[in-house]
């Protein structure tokens, strides 16, 4: 089995993020590290964050820090990731990609505890940059710039020191001195030699300042003094002239101010009144705000507070040091003040946020200060404050994030399309079930109801120049309506269009004249009101009409073509005519190109099954240049021309080239490629897209021109970071639209569908899935959630298969006992009150998807916690569907793994589904972590057993056990009388239920230890799964073994009774194995588009999704294979981890081809394409067709 993997979501949560000008000019960007992608993001005017670019780098990205060079106008980006190797980088404009500068390489790759690149730090002049690891090793690197102005970077400088655990690093802002990095250690080398554990207890961190002597090129100790051992974030003071240099020391309640020769300044850090005494506060990211005259720092807490701090000081002497209060937003792993006065807040989990500055903080509010600091007997005086809503800061835009993805479901409940991808996301109180579809998202901005049902509608402007459009045309069966776009839309009737018949078509002719065609004749309004009409011959109508701004071609009835064009003076003149051989079934001209009087090409679509391509040259006018036949009759054309663009904002060179689309009756879209000179038709590629035939229009996306098509749902064709998207709208059925722009919408789409006219605009391209989040926001002490699905979704959805458990995140911050606030959104802002380490508390909850309303919520009491839950139908069918959930009672993790008591609990649907009652609850011996339905019973894995229950009057009744599991049950698949059981660290365990002795036995087990994190059951001798270490894997029972131990009347029993070697008799092999490089939650297999292949869908903590597609023929998995391995030497990541070495960072890749790198093709320069795709004997173009290909299978 050969499988080709593409990630459909790219990954949502961010690792760390820096901002600068790496654009070069005025603007300020962030680079955000989301795992393995590199993002670069910019708010554009109105506040919105816009991705300029986002790139996968085939490594994890644990450090970024952003430089500049002294008196230069862009800044450069720092790396540090797993591959052993500093990269810094740079911005491209030209061509939208961030190319690599240098690249050093210092040590081995991956993540280890002495290998650098865990701690990045920055001289504030941009002179020098420091990477360090975990442990021991820190390198100091030289930057400078040749003649040439360009970057230089020198050998590594050494400051390693063993025995040394390093918490954070940052430069010292020192001005123009040597440049100083300060770093906060701890020295454990007494601590390892002593088997008392006395010197561990007494170990002491330390705040260092390492001297980078750029005279003598190395570097030395320079100051060394104790700090609070509680100590976690150093943040950079400014100095040189702009503040008193030296570092704030972050530590357990405290911030200090300490530079070389100057007293500790500290303070205490303000703690809210409800929090326990025992809980101390840290800060976990912080922020600098820099101007001119004055600076201060934003801290946040653990809890989510956000802190102003400010110093008073003399010169280079610090007198005071000011905490106060400033607001507060859910915790992030980093902050970045941006000097347009925008705060991007990357969120630990949930959704990013991006904050505008109301204010800095100088009002009033609570404060701590060094110079009140008071000391009492029991250590320093607490200084308490009581959240409250946003004062300083206001949201202004989010950025969706799914991370983490708990558990994910694909079914098809709302009867749509295509399956909807059910996800539950976040933790605690920003917990969600997101409902995701394929598709881009849509702004609705107004619909309202017409006096019939419209046919068509079309928008013009006045004059070619104007920025927005005029009028609004419907036209209705026996009728055309004009509306005017001002202040409001109205209808009017001076407009010189005739109202008392449909129209066919309404458009802008030459600079500044209107056209209406009629079945019965042309009407051209000129800019001063005249009117000019012509009339159709004998009997005949018009039936097609196609035009561009200069040139119309209509057809009658009975086949015959006429074709106008615009003189000098702005008449419209008849040129030629033309008879088909059979009716016109769709026309369309191209648009005029620049610096040109008329387009050359004119399709023509017949219901004999053919396209034709007419010229419309004075030379050769109406003369056939090309015919394409096509499966079915084509219903709608359109000609769509791709501007040329050298290094536009995609990247790549493109020449000028036109495409022709086709919808047909079928169903089907069309496209191929019309050379400018022939007009030969060359390279078409065909993609299903609905029941109804495509209809297809021209419109404008981000001021390129883009196209929708409308078949049973709609449809939008774009460019997108160089590559060519075709992607469907989430919204209903249309039947026709247009481009709509005014001075409230300057990029929008008007389309009819029913009685109603409707303006939407199309949100946030480039993104596979849209989402529609019900915030399953508890009550004042709900600090975890659990989806039981509805009951009437499983009937409908046949999910036996582990009903709808989700084994949510178990944190074990458990709400306190609730407290009376009466704000809805507090607990999502402020989190929830803390309490002690066992307290838990849990609750089920049923929901209808379809409203986002639960229906039942039981809480569960006593600090019980619901850790798996499934359907089950038992043999006595007395109760029906029943509901069983696994509990665990006052659970604890540390200092040692206890539990007061497991539990079982029953439940049955009543009200149609809509609630749950208790039937009775069993008591067992560990945690339930996984729950299943077998064969009229219930299985449990229970800690190391596995059990199978039935039902009893009273409680549960045990049946049938085996204790022989290694470790602990997380997952369980039953198939016929099979039974696959994933162990936490074992990997997979196959199972034999014998009704007749009843007995459980292993017959086969893995080979490799694996720690499971999500498995997914693919066929008879097949499962899926995945380990902590984000490695996706299949593994099989050979086929040959599979069949003896099926014919075997003993069921392989005899074998497992011997027990070779502690394992099953027999082993499953490896088939495929892939490193993802995130760690995977949750896996099914499903199809998401109709009619695509059945595909292993993934998510992962991060927040992103992926597939993995069976490749159904040998020729492709060659093409592939040998294009993947082209890429990998002619793109290597851009980070410097080495893609091979990635994909098998923990065993070797098997059978799996990275659609991510293969899918960087198109980003290539326009010569690598072609040398490439001579080594491949293709044409680029083919190559990227095979691309798209394989995609349209998956989504």
């Amino acid at each position: 089995m050969y499988l080709y993997s593409l990630t459909l979501q790219r990954p949502g949560g961010v690792v760390c993020a820096t901002n600068g000008n790496f654009v070069g000019g005025k603007t300020q960007e962030i680079v955000v590290a989301r795992g393995k992608t590199l993002d670069l993001l910019r708010p554009d005017e109105s506040g919105k964050l816009q991705t300029l670019l986002s790139v996968e780098v085939f490594g994890a990205i644990r450090s970024l820090a952003q430089f500049r060079l002294t008196g230069s106008q862009k800044d450069y980006v720092v790396v540090g990731s797993d591959s052993g190797r500093l990269v810094i980088l740079e911005y491209s404009r030209e061509r939208n990609v961030f190319h690599k500068v240098h690249q050093e390489t210092f040590g081995k790759s991956g993540c280890r505890r002495i290998v650098p690149g865990q701690f990045l730090a920055v001289d504030p002049k941009g002179r020098a940059a420091m990477v360090a690891a975990c442990e021991k090793q820190k390198l100091v690197y030289v930057l400078n710039r040749d003649a040439a102005a360009r970057l230089t970077i020198s050998s590594p400088l050494e400051a390693h020191k063993s025995h040394t655990i390093t918490y954070s690093v940052t430069g010292v802002d020192c001005g123009f001195d040597n440049p100083v990095f300060a770093a906060i250690e701890l020295d454990y080398s007494e601590a390892d030699i002593d088997p008392t554990g006395q010197a561990a207890a007494d170990a002491q961190k330390h705040l260092t300042f390492y001297e980078l002597d750029l005279g003598l090129n190395h570097v030395s100790r320079k100051w060394s003094e104790p700090v609070d051992n509680g100590a976690n974030l150093l943040v950079t003071v400014p100095g040189g002239g702009d503040g008193p240099s030296g570092v704030l020391v972050c530590a357990e309640n405290f911030v200090i101010y300490k530079n070389q020769g100057h007293p500790d300044v500290r303070a205490v850090i303000p703690r809210r009144a409800d929090l326990p005494a025992e809980r101390g506060v840290l800060v976990v990211s912080a922020a600098t705000h820099r101007q001119k005259s004055m600076f201060f720092f934003l801290l946040q807490t653990e809890y989510g507070d956000i802190f102003r701090v400010t110093l008073e000081h003399e010169g280079d002497r610090v007198t005071e040091l000011k905490i106060k209060y400033f607001d507060t937003i859910p915790v992030t792993s980093s902050m970045s003040v941006l000097k347009t006065g925008f705060l991007f807040a990357a969120s630990e989990f949930g959704n990013h946020a991006l904050y505008q500055f109301q204010a800095i903080g100088e009002a009033e509010d609570v404060e701590a200060s060094s110079a009140t600091l008071m000391e009492t007997e029991e250590g320093f005086q607490p200084v308490f404050f009581q959240p409250r809503g946003l004062k300083n800061l206001v949201r202004i835009d989010q950025v969706e994030s799914l991370m983490p993805i708990m558990d994910m479901r694909v079914m098809n409940l709302f009867e749509e399309e295509t399956p909807q991808v059910f996800t539950l996301c976040g933790r605690g109180p920003r917990s969600s079930l997101r409902i995701l579809r394929p598709g881009l998202a849509i702004n609705e901005m107004a619909v309202s109801q017409l006096p019939g049902t419209p046919s068509a509608v079309w928008t013009v402007k006045k004059n070619v120049n104007d920025e927005f459009d005029a009028y609004i045309v419907v036209s209705f069966v026996n009728a055309t309506l004009v509306l005017s776009i001002g202040e409001t839309i109205e209808e009017v009737s001076d407009s010189g269009f005739l109202d008392t018949t449909p129209s066919l078509s309404v458009s802008l002719l030459g600079d500044d004249s209107l056209m209406q065609v009629h079945p019965n004749g042309i009407r051209h309004i000129r800019e001063d009101g005249r009117i000019n009409e012509w009339k159709t011959p004998g009997k005949k109508t018009i039936v097609k009409v196609g035009l561009n701004r200069l040139q119309v071609v209509i057809a009658l009835s009975g086949g015959e073509l006429i074709y106008f064009e615009m003189d000098m003076t702005g008449q419209l003149m008849e040129v030629e005519k033309h008879e088909m051989p059979g009716d016109v079934a769709c026309l369309d001209i191209a648009p005029v190109p620049e610096g040109r009087h008329r387009s050359r090409f004119l399709a023509v679509g017949s219901y004999d099954n053919t396209i034709r391509i007419l010229s419309l040259d004075p030379d050769d006018c109406m003369q056939i240049l090309s015919v394409q036949s096509v499966s079915s009759p084509p219903e709608s054309l359109l000609l769509l021309e791709v501007q040329a663009s050298t290094g536009g904002e995609d990247g790549a060179d493109h020449p000028a080239s036109v495409f022709l689309n086709a919808g047909l009756q079928n169903g089907v879209l069309f496209r191929t490629v019309v050379d400018m000179v022939t007009g030969q038709l060359s390279d078409t590629r065909s993609r299903f897209l609905g029941l109804r035939a495509p209809k297809l229009f021209s419109a404008t996306v981000r001021g390129r021109q883009a196209m929708l098509c409308l078949s049973s749902r709609p449809w939008l064709g774009y460019i997108h970071q160089g590559h060519f998207l075709l992607t469907p709208l989430s919204y209903e059925t249309l039947e026709y639209a247009a481009s709509f722009s005014s001075d409230q919408c300057a990029e929008g789409v008007v389309a009819v569908a029913g009685e109603a006219l409707r303006i939407f605009t199309i949100e946030r391209l480039g993104e596979t899935f849209n989402e529609t989040v019900v915030p399953l926001r508890p009550r004042a002490f709900t600090a975890e959630e659990r989806e039981a699905a509805r009951k009437e979704c499983l009937e409908a959805a046949k999910m036996g298969e582990n009903g709808n458990a989700n084994n949510g995140q178990q944190m074990e911050n458990g709400g306190g006992a609730g407290d009376d606030e009466d704000d809805a959104l507090s607990d999502e802002q402020y989190g929830y009150p803390k309490a002690e380490s066992d307290k838990w508390v849990s609750c089920i909850r049923v929901l209808d998807p379809r409203t986002g309303n639960t229906t039942c919520l039981l809480e569960l009491q006593e600090n019980e916690a619901a850790f798996s839950l499934c359907t089950v139908n038992f043999h006595d069918k007395e109760y029906g569907t029943l509901l069983a959930v696994g509990t665990a009672k006052g659970l604890q993790f540390w200092p040692k793994r206890s539990l007061a008591a497991g539990f079982i609990h029953i439940y049955r649907f009543v009200e149609e589904g809509k609630s749950l009652e208790l039937v009775h609850k069993t008591q067992v011996e560990g945690v339930p972590l996984t729950l299943c339905q077998f064969q009229g019973r219930l299985l449990a894995g229970i800690g190391s057993v596995l059990r199978l229950y039935d039902l009893g009057k009273r409680r549960l009744l045990r049946k049938c056990e085996n204790k022989l599991f290694p470790n602990t049950i997380v997952s369980m698949h039953t198939y016929r009388d099979r039974i696959y059981v994933g162990d936490i660290q074992e990997s997979f365990h196959y199972c034999k239920y014998r009704r007749d002795e009843n007995q459980l036995y292993i017959f086969a087990d893995d080979s490799v230890p694996r720690w499971l994190t999500a498995s997914h059951h693919i066929d008879f001798d097949t499962m899926a799964g995945a380990d902590k270490f984000g490695n996706i894997y299949f593994v099989r029972l050979p086929q040959d073994l599979s069949d003896e131990i099926e014919e075997d009347p003993t069921g392989g029993k005899i074998k497992w009774e011997q027990g070779k070697l502690n394992g099953a008799p027999n082993k499953m092999e490896e088939i495929v194995q892939f490193h993802v490089g995130d760690v995977v939650t949750c896996l099914q297999k499903a199809s998401l588009i109709p009619g695509g292949g059945e595909c292993v869908i993934y998510g992962t903590v991060m927040g992103s999704l992926g597939a993995l597609l069976p490749f159904n023929s040998r020729e492709d998995v060659d093409f592939f294979s040998h294009l993947e391995m082209h890429m990998r030497q002619e793109h290597p990541p851009l980070c410097g981890r080495d893609h091979m070495a990635f994909r098998s960072a923990y065993f070797p890749v098997k059978d799996v081809i990275d659609g991510d790198l293969c899918e960087q093709f198109p980003t290539l320069p326009p010569d690598l394409q072609r040398k490439i795709a001579d080594e491949l004997d293709r044409t680029p173009g083919e190559i990227l067709k095979k691309l798209e290909d394989v995609r349209n299978k998956i989504i």
